[in-house]
């Protein structure tokens, strides 16, 4: 978007104050932001005159489909400051006649229709009906269909014939929140552009901009939050600007007055309110959350918070240079990456899982305090507890303890991490069965190390299902103990490769990593088998002993081939006769 305003034209004609939103929108293609792809494209169809006759604008509220219609419609129908112009610009003027009429929403060659209210086939039945005149002062009759995906199935139809072959001086533009909803025959015959969401710190920048042009004082941090806030949509955030300088007057907006205004909690908090949970201190914890409640923050709010820092700690702790984002504050940087390196992935992760599920607890609650208080509560008692598999391995190694003297349950609240591992480990089996003996570890498996060994592993351990997959569907690219490269078949799940790594990983207690690689690889195994058999049987047919018997019995066919190392089977006639064919 830009930051100037929108023209001398809509400038002149308002009068008071106008909302920036409006009085910041693009007038031109290289005003929008974030849109690179968009703006190259049209530009150069413009340029070199291959214009689309419908196009599809799809993307989130706010993010500027209605305002690029408008310039799209601008762009077909300028005639230049000196109207003499007499074919589309990628940089419509914006003082023409029909530039201005366009932002005026005057100009009665280009028609915007409102979909949501008007979804009916009689509606689209007048835009059919008037596509066959010409336009009046443009050089393009253009139909602006906003939220177009609301068409009904006729209305739908009934535009097809005319969406398909148009004539020459008549353009469509759709925009829409849904795509998905639209008719695959109408998408087909549209040139789609999605608008992408714009980047917090794009939004930011852009926001400061127009806070300079408007002589007013917006702090830093407050900017940043406000371009979190939009999620993405131009439109919110100039209105979150708005507010946020209105409520300030003529003083500085404040990062604190912004958090106030969103209802946020404090960044420094949220920090303070995660070590607090994930360290067992429960009654710390929610004093923090209280405090953060009583200061305007809403409970659903601080559990996003806390899942966006989860989910910031664990990117830190897989790729530590995510630390170094030099638009995060320094204090932010440091402690985050220090809290990253201490806690480990599987709590982290189990974390993310239990605010994830809290958070939509919360936002159904009717005292979505309450809820949230809940939610920390179950979270500091989960944190640091060892992972199933641990626990099972833990409880095997002891034994269990006799029915008729059960140990007696701690206090919840009290206690470190190993004391309510016991706890949860005793909620697991509340009444254990009489075991005098420790049950029996499962062995070690040998370490495959061939692909075939790996293979035959799966058989073993009765995954019919993957072993066939790994015979008949994967070609082997490479194989190192640890490690293995396939190039997998269309047959093949999308899955396979991390099943496969998930149960040689189980049973061999040492990390496998299964990849997908386009380097074609050896035949599957399968094929392999089918090529050795086939060998055999070409060597069996040119031994001379064989060529004997088969002349000697006129008819006779090689059914198997089976070596003498091969253990007999129940199908051979005689086990002990020992041929290297059956026939």
């Amino acid at each position: 978007m830009n930051d100037r305003p929108e023209s001398d034209a809509t400038s002149d004609n308002q009068e008071g104050y106008r909302v920036l939103a409006r009085k910041y929108r693009p007038a031109v293609l290289s005003d929008l932001i974030g849109q690179d792809a968009l703006i190259r494209t049209l530009t150069n169809a413009f340029q070199s005159g291959r214009l689309a006759h419908a196009y599809l604008l799809t993307g989130v509220r706010g993010i500027g489909k209605t305002t690029t219609a408008r310039i799209i419609a601008r762009a077909l129908n300028c005639t230049g400051p000196d109207g003499k112009t007499d074919a589309p610009v990628a940089e419509p003027c914006g003082v023409c006649d029909n530039c201005r009429a366009i932002a005026d929403d005057r100009h009665v060659d280009v028609l915007e229709m409102d979909a949501a209210s008007r979804t009916g086939v009689d509606d689209i039945r007048e835009i059919i009906d008037s596509v066959r005149y010409l336009p009046s002062t443009g050089r393009y009759k253009v139909y602006i269909i906003d939220e177009v995906h609301m068409l009904s199935t006729n209305a739908f139809n009934a535009l097809l014939k005319t969406l398909e072959e148009p004539p020459e001086h008549v353009k469509f533009v759709f925009a829409t929140t849904e795509a998905r909803k639209i008719p695959v025959t109408v998408l087909s015959r549209c040139q789609r552009f999605d608008l992408r969401r714009v980047d917090a710190d794009l939004l930011a920048k852009h926001f400061g901009a127009i806070a300079d042009r408007e002589n007013a004082r917006v702090e830093a941090g407050a900017l940043a939050l406000i371009g979190r806030a939009a999620d993405g949509s131009v439109r919110d955030g100039l209105s979150l600007l708005d507010q946020a300088i209105g409520d300030a007057g003529d003083g500085t907006v404040t990062e604190t007055q912004v958090r106030d205004m969103l209802g946020l909690a404090d960044r420094a908090r949220i920090f303070d309110l995660f070590e607090a949970v994930l360290g067992g201190h429960v009654a710390n914890a929610l004093d923090l959350l209280t405090e953060q409640y009583g200061a305007g923050a809403d409970p659903v709010i601080v559990l996003q918070d806390l899942l966006e820092l989860t989910h910031w700690l664990t990117r830190v702790k897989v790729t530590p240079a995510a630390a170094d984002d030099p638009s995060l504050p320094e204090a932010e940087r440091v402690r985050g990456r220090a809290m990253a390196e201490k806690l480990p992935i599987a709590e982290l992760s189990r974390s993310w899982q239990l605010l994830l599920k809290g958070l939509k607890e919360v936002q159904t609650a009717p005292a979505p305090l309450q809820a949230a208080e809940m939610v920390l509560v179950r979270l500091a008692h989960a944190a640091d507890l060892p992972s199933p598999a641990d626990l099972v391995r833990n409880l095997q190694g002891q034994g269990a303890q006799p029915a008729s003297s059960p140990p007696p349950r701690p206090a919840p609240a009290g206690g470190g991490p190993a004391a309510r591992a016991e706890a949860l480990a005793r909620d697991i089996d509340p009444a254990p069965q009489v075991e005098t003996q420790p049950a029996p570890r499962a062995s070690r498996t040998v370490m495959p190390e061939s692909f075939e060994a790996a293979v035959r592993l799966f058989d073993e351990r009765r995954e019919a299902i993957l072993c066939a997959h790994l015979k008949h569907d994967v070609h082997l690219v490479r194989y190192e103990i640890g490690r293995i490269e396939l190039r997998p078949e269309p047959n093949a799940p999308t899955d396979l490769s991390a099943r496969v790594a998930a149960c040689l990983s189980e049973w061999t207690d040492q990390r496998w990593v299964v990849t997908v690689s386009n380097e074609p690889g050896e035949p599957t195994l399968a094929q392999q088998a089918d090529a050795e058999q086939a060998r055999q049987m070409e060597e069996a047919r040119a031994d001379p002993l064989v060529k004997d018997i088969m002349a000697a019995f006129p008819g006779a066919e090689i059914k198997t081939v089976r070596l003498r190392s091969d253990p007999p089977t129940t199908e051979s006639p005689n086990p002990q006769s020992g041929p290297e064919q059956e026939s």
